[in-house]
């Protein structure tokens, strides 16, 4: 194999581990709730350590990147966490904790936009490009998948406290690994670079970019993207607990139905994208979670508890309404790829640093607002609004769709 074929294993590769460390946040919360003496608030920081971290590793790096070199950044990226992952499989401590989801995040921040901007480099025309996109954020979530289920068997097997962090020796092995492949990837990045003469791209591209309508129409799409996948991914264990009655350990497990339908969805998205069109694919995607949603959610009033519920007597519900992520899935990639294969690849670096930064506002605003709504009023309220995002996505992917074709 040539060293240029090197580069899609790489990406995919370093972007699904980054995906398991990402979503392994809900996991160490609770063991950290369990082993540190830490209250539910303290606990809430981990949350915080990463997203925040995500949002400064973007608005920092993310336009000085193509001078560094994305390869390079992506090696850097999978040894820092290689590192830091065999560090805290010692460091039994929470503040230790704390630190590594400080480093997971600036790292995911970097990689993201190495990623992104990679796609365009191996994939330049813009049907290939919207595919391997879906592939990769299809692999992203089995990574997320494959976390869930790794972090279970070593906590299964935890008989200290402390063993449950051999987890993370396994993980320094993974990144490792990834990092050599990266080594004897070859990814040419002149097209990434400002054309000589002309200056570097920097925060002043950036803000260029926010003044484009077609950069608030993506923007607006992604942000409303992520507060919905937030919204609902992080809140379902609640909903399927408090609202389902499902047994709490059985609610969790339950919740990784979600992420099983966005992997799905995603991988299934790259080959559907080229023979549909985006515009139709999404706007169908669009009208089959809306579908979903009103379908589902009142099956889910005047349920009670039953004593030894177990998944063949649990509500239907439980696996119904977490399909959506099948339908969801598409929307994120096919949406950025479609503005990414419209810029020059010298700008991509500073179009996925914005896309980064809204899209770790929309995880953590959709969140709140569930979490919200939730307590307020109810959980089959809050997956309703749900339905008022669908609506304003689909107004944005319109308007995206008539600049673009127009650029």
């Amino acid at each position: 194999m040539k060293r240029a074929a090197w580069a899609v294993p790489a990406l995919i590769t370093s972007y699904a581990l980054l995906g398991l460390l990402m979503n392994s946040v809900g996991t160490v919360i609770l063991q950290s709730i369990a082993h540190y003496g830490v209250t539910k608030p303290q606990a809430a920081t981990l949350e915080a350590c990463k997203d925040l971290s995500v949002v400064v590793a973007s608005f920092l790096f993310a336009t000085a990147l193509p001078r560094f070199g994305f390869r390079r950044a992506q090696i850097g990226v999978t040894l820092a966490v290689a590192a830091g992952a065999f560090a805290i499989s010692f460091a039994n401590s929470f503040w230790a904790m704390q630190l590594f989801f400080v480093l997971v995040g600036l790292c995911f921040g970097i990689a993201k936009v190495a990623t992104y901007s990679s796609i365009g480099l191996v994939r330049p025309d813009p049907a290939r490009h919207a595919s391997l996109t879906s592939l990769i954020e299809g692999v992203f979530m089995v990574g997320i998948l494959a976390g869930i289920w790794l972090f279970g068997w070593f906590i299964g097997q935890d008989t200290t406290g402390q063993g449950w962090l051999g987890v993370y020796r396994v993980v320094a092995v993974l990144a490792l690994a990834t990092a050599v492949l990266w080594w004897f990837a070859d990814l040419d990045e002149g097209a990434a670079k400002a054309v000589e003469g002309q200056p570097a791209t920097g925060y002043r591209d950036a803000l260029a970019l926010l003044a484009l309508p077609s950069t608030i129409a993506f923007l607006a799409a992604i942000f409303l993207y992520v507060l919905i996948e937030q919204g609902v991914g992080t809140w379902l264990p609640t909903f399927n607990n408090q609202v389902l009655h499902l047994p709490g350990a059985m609610s969790v497990q339950a919740s990784s139905i979600f992420i099983a339908a966005l992997a799905v969805g995603r991988l299934s998205a790259s080959g559907l994208v080229a023979r549909l069109g985006w515009l139709r694919l999404l706007l169908g995607c669009l009208a089959l979670i809306a579908a979903l949603v009103m379908l589902t959610l009142p099956t889910t009033q005047g349920l009670h508890p039953r004593a030894n519920m177990g998944w063949f007597d649990a509500p239907v519900a439980a696996y119904i309404f977490p399909l959506i992520g099948v339908f969801m899935a598409p929307i994120y990639p096919i949406v950025s790829s479609v503005v990414l294969s419209a810029l020059p690849r010298e700008r991509h670096a500073a179009m996925v640093g914005l896309m980064v930064i809204f899209s770790a506002l929309g995880g953590t605003i959709g969140s709140f607002i569930t979490g919200f709504t939730f307590d307020r009023f109810s959980g089959q309220t809050a997956f309703y609004l749900v339905l008022v995002p669908l609506v304003l996505i689909a107004l944005a992917l319109v308007r995206l769709e008539r600049l673009t074709r127009k650029a």
